[in-house]
């Protein structure tokens, strides 16, 4: 069962050897886990629903909790505590378009506000309902999860909008093709709510971002029907489909989607290289994109983040030996670790890889074969539990990301780290930082920070340790002109910095957007646009 406070499915873990918790330790400081509320304790402080009766509502307490909040720390330290605070009023589970009309003709006659629920995995707060006089009714989109259609002339897959990522893999993969979409909250995670955050999957490089992969659909919005018709190209006017994308609930609800397949690929190899130094591998990865290389991954960490990953991982006597290894090929402490991959075809595979190593060896850069790759492929997506398992420790672990040209991106790295290494130090706690670049393009690339701090005793405490934290990384990258978010959308957590990256006239062009889908004001209030 999917957990209630925390990531994933409830019986799946992330153990870590003892000496990963020494290391942390060893840079934060000892840490314990804080006292957590049960879910009994919570629902407890449920309230009672402002909602009237309709038939596809469901105002059942347990519902309500589950889909209060999300992923990002303030909903974890909300659920974690028992100080949630706001509920939705009820839960609805539409089954089809002519159903999500219906809500929304419902919240307009009870003057209830719509929060649309794909997976929940949100990390910025898209699905939290927030304090007002006005109900609030999750839509969740989870019962529209079929395969509509696949012409396989076109290469054209038509989706109900809450498919999971799983679901629409095995769906598509019974036919022979994929999406290839997969961000790392890829089993939990829907279809919609790639589109209306505007994700990026982790092999971008050769599938393309959702974005590129979105070619049209369906949208029920206060305002009428939208349908954005799925042409190859065209010239009139802008692209309607653009401003769907990215649009976080806030025009109306996605109930259909059609996107750009590909047959499974022939072959498929991750691979490792290790550097001497970040910038040996800054520069290599920036030769081996601007080459057009047909990779589907490159994926750079930092000097840091490498001793991390190494420290984390266990098996003490093989990296002891790798790093010996390493050591007599002059990649030693300062070493950073790269991970790329190939998807495609066998005979193009073989040409790709050894240009790859090619260009990564003249860096400096050690191929040290498929195994971490591998390896790596295995656990993507176990790494979101890593958050519960640190938790129970008294660890709380986040992230943030933006991107930005090549030119910029040593600097940009810089400043955000310094700003997280000093946001906490008048209150004498340390912060473990490390970055990666996740997704490279021509001409830049995204930059992707973790940071691990200790949890305080008290849930506020942690929470304004957090709020510092998060604003003086966002300001940091406001400041060295990266956008606010590459891949995980605006939300609550990022509204009030869109206005820097889009100007006084954007954001008027926006609401003015906003407000002719949706003129009450009935979607998502509060997420994309500060009110």
């Amino acid at each position: 069962m999917r957990r209630w406070n925390g990531w994933g499915d409830d019986t799946t873990g992330y153990p870590l050897p003892g000496g990963a918790f020494r290391f942390l330790a060893a840079r934060l400081g000892e840490s314990a886990p804080p006292k957590e509320a049960s879910f009994e304790d919570v629902l407890k402080t449920v309230p009672d629903s402002r909602l009237p009766p309709h038939p596809l509502v469901n105002h059942d307490p347990v519902e309500r909790v589950r889909h209060a909040r999300g992923q990002s720390m303030p909903d974890w330290v909300a659920l974690r505590s028992g100080r949630v605070g706001v509920f939705p009023d009820g839960v609805a589970y539409p089954m089809s378009a002519e159903d999500v009309r219906a809500l929304i003709r419902y919240a307009a006659e009870t003057g209830a506000r719509l929060i649309p629920y794909g997976g929940g995995t949100s990390v910025v707060g898209h699905i939290n309902p927030l304090p007002g006089g006005r109900p609030v009714l999750t839509v969740n989109m989870s019962r529209m999860n079929r395969l509509e259609r696949l012409d396989e002339t076109t290469l054209l897959a038509t989706f109900g909008a809450g498919v999971s990522g799983p679901d629409l893999e095995a769906q598509l993969r019974a036919r022979g093709y994929t999406l290839g979409h997969y961000p790392q909250s890829f089993e939990c995670s829907t279809l919609g709510g790639w589109i209306a955050a505007r994700s990026s999957g982790q092999q971008s490089l050769y599938y393309g971002r959702i974005e590129s992969l979105f070619v049209g659909g369906q949208v029920e919005t206060p305002g009428g029907h939208l349908v954005l018709p799925n042409v190859p190209a065209s010239a009139a006017g802008p692209n309607l489909r653009e401003i769907v994308l990215g649009s976080e609930g806030r025009l109306g609800i996605i109930t259909e989607a059609t996107v750009r397949v590909s047959p499974l690929p022939e072959r498929e190899e991750f691979s490792a290289v290790f550097f001497p130094h970040f910038e040996n591998g800054l520069t290599a990865v920036r030769e081996i994109v601007q080459a057009r290389l047909p990779l589907s991954m490159l994926r750079l960490s930092t000097a840091v983040e490498t001793e991390t990953t190494l420290a984390l991982a266990g098996h003490e006597r093989l990296i002891g030996a790798l790093e010996r290894y390493l050591s007599l090929r002059g990649a030693r402490s300062d070493k950073c670790l790269l991970v790329f991959a190939f998807t495609g075809g066998r005979a193009l595979g073989g040409v790709t890889i050894k240009e790859t190593l090619r260009i990564a060896g003249s860096r400096g850069g050690v191929h040290v074969g498929d195994v971490f790759g591998r390896q790596w492929q295995k656990s993507r997506f176990r790494t979101p539990y890593l958050r519960n398992t640190l938790w129970e420790r008294g660890y709380a672990v986040d992230t943030l990301e933006t991107a930005t040209t090549w030119t910029n991106t040593p600097t940009m790295i810089t400043a955000i780290e310094t700003a997280l290494r000093g946001a906490l130090a008048d209150l004498g706690e340390r912060i473990h930082v490390f970055t990666h670049l996740s997704h490279v393009y021509p001409h830049g690339t995204s930059v992707y920070t973790t940071y691990v701090f200790r949890l305080a005793s008290d849930a506020d405490e942690t929470l304004r340790r957090w709020l510092m934290l998060k604003k003086a990384a966002s300001e940091a990258v406001v400041a060295n002109g990266g956008t606010i978010s590459h891949q995980h959308g605006v939300g609550i957590d990022h509204a009030p910095y869109l206005a820097a990256e889009k100007g006084e006239a954007g954001m008027k062009a926006l609401r003015d957007v906003l407000a002719s889908f949706d003129p009450e004001g009935v979607m998502n209030p509060g997420k994309l646009i500060v009110p």
